[in-house]
Formats: structure tokens, C-alpha cells, sequence
């Protein structure tokens, strides 16, 4: 009785809190805890009957056949090498200069000149796959792409970009990091421009340079931000960003030794089959392995520092 009356009391207490917070709650609920009743499916043959609820009832169960069906592939080793080793790069080169980018622009002493860096390199996020896959086209078409042009003019031969695979690698790389860069650098800069600024001053009159300052005070303070973003970027290292993968080598079959992904194999299978089972079982499978990467890369941190783990 004494804890239902502790809980009605913090309740009352903290109601304009909890009312702040309950638009989001409702789309979580909605949004991301209810679908997970629909995992059922990657354990079922789905057949639509109906309406989608009785579908699901009336599916035929088939165990993990769709994970089966999954890993037999002749292609499950490329689409899982390729994912994991482009994410890797995509963390560890996107926290470095991520990181460098914000202390350039925290230490740029024009601060209209530094806003106008950060819009320019922030603008990027916000164009769709579509566009950017448009943007690098206009980049590497054969006939009138700008590469191609140049290499003409300085009398080199012209190149199929779009059938030559050993390329992409770097292509992919580059493009996403143009993309994604300037919103990571602007969190960042947020953080550093929060750090207290007399451990600068501080440390000028000890006769610290600027380097060593970055080194002792911005780097260290940075730690916790940096290890809780790579934590969370390690859970979804088993999912590519289809539109990267899909949309920029415009689904060109001569690359896919290097740039199918498990993403864009599930949606052209479930484009060319119909198997609702097979995507589900793939999807099943990204959220296991990053909900154990999550877990096994945060104990490690907290084998190291507990006050820069996730949890």
C-alpha cells in the first residue's frame, strides 16, 4: 500500500513531465513495440488471407526454413561480408573526421564565417538517395558524365563507372561520408562547445598549445559522446542504408559483387518472389546480432570505464 501511494505521489509530482514525454511514448508504442508482434511471420510460409491479422493465424509455420533459405543463398557470405566491413568503415573513418570537422569549426574565430561552414557541410543530410544518386551520376555517366570529360581532355580513355566494380569501394565511402559528415560534426561541436572554458584558459597559462589542449581537455571530454554514438552505430552495423546501396549505383548488376548489401538482397528478393517470410527473417536476424553487439561491446566499455558504457 505505502509504494501505490509512493507511486501516485511522484505521479502527481511529475504530470507535466510525463505529459511532455507521452507523444513519444505513444508513437514508440505504436510505431516500434507493436511491429515486434509481427516477427511471428519469419517463422511462417505467409500467405495473404484476408486481412493481414488473419493471415498471420492462418500461415502455414515452417520454423526457421526462412533462415535457412537465408544463409543457403550462394550470395548470403558476399551480402554479409559487405555489409559488416562498409558499416565498420563507415564508424570508425566517419568518428574520426566527424570529430576533426568539430574542432575546426570550434576553432575558427569568425563565428559568422563558422556558421557558414556548418550550413554548407550540414545542407547534404537533408538531400534524399534519389538526388545524391543523380548528383554522382552526373559525376560518372560515360557520355557526359564531368570524370569522364576531363580524363578526355588530358587524353585518357573514358571509363564505365556503372560496370566497374573494383571502383565502388571508395565511390561508396566518399559519398557517404559527403552526406552524413556535417550533421555528425554538428553534434560534435554542440558537445565541445559545452565544455567549460576556463580548463582552456587553464591550461594556456600552464603553456599548453592548442594541440595539447585538444589532446588533454577536448578529446577526454569527448569520450562519453563519442563511445555512446559508436555503441549504438555498432547495433546497427548488420543494416546498410538501402538508398546508398540501391539508389547511387543505380541497382547496376555488374556491382553487386561490391556493393550488394543484405538490405537491398531481401528487397530484390521480396521484389522478384514475394516472400514476406524470407525479409522478415532477415530483419529478425539484423535486430539479434545488433541487440548482441550492443550488449557485448558495452560490457567491454564498462570493463574499462563504467561512466562512458551506455547502460
Amino acid at each position: 500500500m505505502n509504494a501505490i501511494r509512493r507511486y501516485v505521489k511522484d505521479l502527481n509530482r511529475n504530470k507535466a513531465l510525463l505529459l511532455m514525454v507521452l507523444p513519444a511514448s505513444l508513437w514508440f508504442i505504436c510505431f516500434s513495440y507493436l511491429p515486434m508482434l509481427g516477427t511471428i511471420i519469419s517463422f511462417k510460409e505467409y500467405r495473404f488471407n484476408g486481412n493481414f491479422l488473419s493471415s498471420i493465424i492462418n500461415s502455414k509455420w515452417v520454423g526457421l526454413d526462412n533462415f535457412k533459405f537465408l544463409f543457403k543463398t550462394d550470395d548470403a557470405y558476399i551480402i554479409t561480408r559487405n555489409t559488416i566491413l562498409y558499416n565498420s568503415v563507415f564508424i570508425f573513418i566517419g568518428l574520426v573526421l566527424a570529430v576533426a570537422m568539430a574542432i575546426v569549426l570550434s576553432e575558427i574565430a569568425n563565428k559568422r564565417l563558422a556558421k557558414w561552414f556548418q550550413t554548407g557541410m550540414f545542407m547534404p543530410y537533408f538531400l534524399s538517395w534519389v538526388i545524391v544518386s543523380y548528383f554522382v551520376y552526373s559525376f560518372l555517366s560515360f557520355d557526359r558524365g564531368m570524370v569522364n570529360k576531363i580524363a578526355v581532355a588530358f587524353g585518357a580513355d573514358p571509363v564505365q563507372w556503372y560496370s566497374e566494380p573494383k571502383f565502388w569501394p571508395l565511390i561508396i565511402v566518399i559519398v557517404f561520408l559527403w552526406k552524413s559528415l556535417g550533421y555528425n560534426s554538428v553534434i560534435y561541436l554542440a558537445a565541445i562547445l559545452g565544455i567549460d572554458k576556463s580548463l582552456y584558459e587553464a591550461a594556456m597559462i600552464d603553456g599548453a598549445n592548442k594541440w595539447q589542449q585538444i589532446r588533454n581537455i577536448t578529446l577526454p571530454m569527448l569520450a562519453p559522446l563519442m563511445t555512446i554514438l559508436t555503441l549504438l552505430a555498432i547495433g546497427r552495423i548488420f543494416y546498410a542504408d538501402f538508398g546508398l546501396f540501391y539508389q547511387v549505383t543505380r541497382d547496376s548488376g555488374t556491382l553487386y559483387s561490391v556493393t550488394n548489401v543484405i538490405d537491398t538482397y531481401v528487397y530484390r528478393g521480396l521484389k522478384t518472389t514475394g516472400e514476406i517470410g524470407m525479409s522478415t527473417a532477415a530483419g529478425l536476424y539484423q535486430s539479434f546480432v545488433g541487440f548482441v553487439l550492443v550488449i557485448t561491446s558495452n560490457y567491454v566499455v564498462r570493463r574499462f570505464n563504467k561512466d562512458n558504457a551506455l547502460f
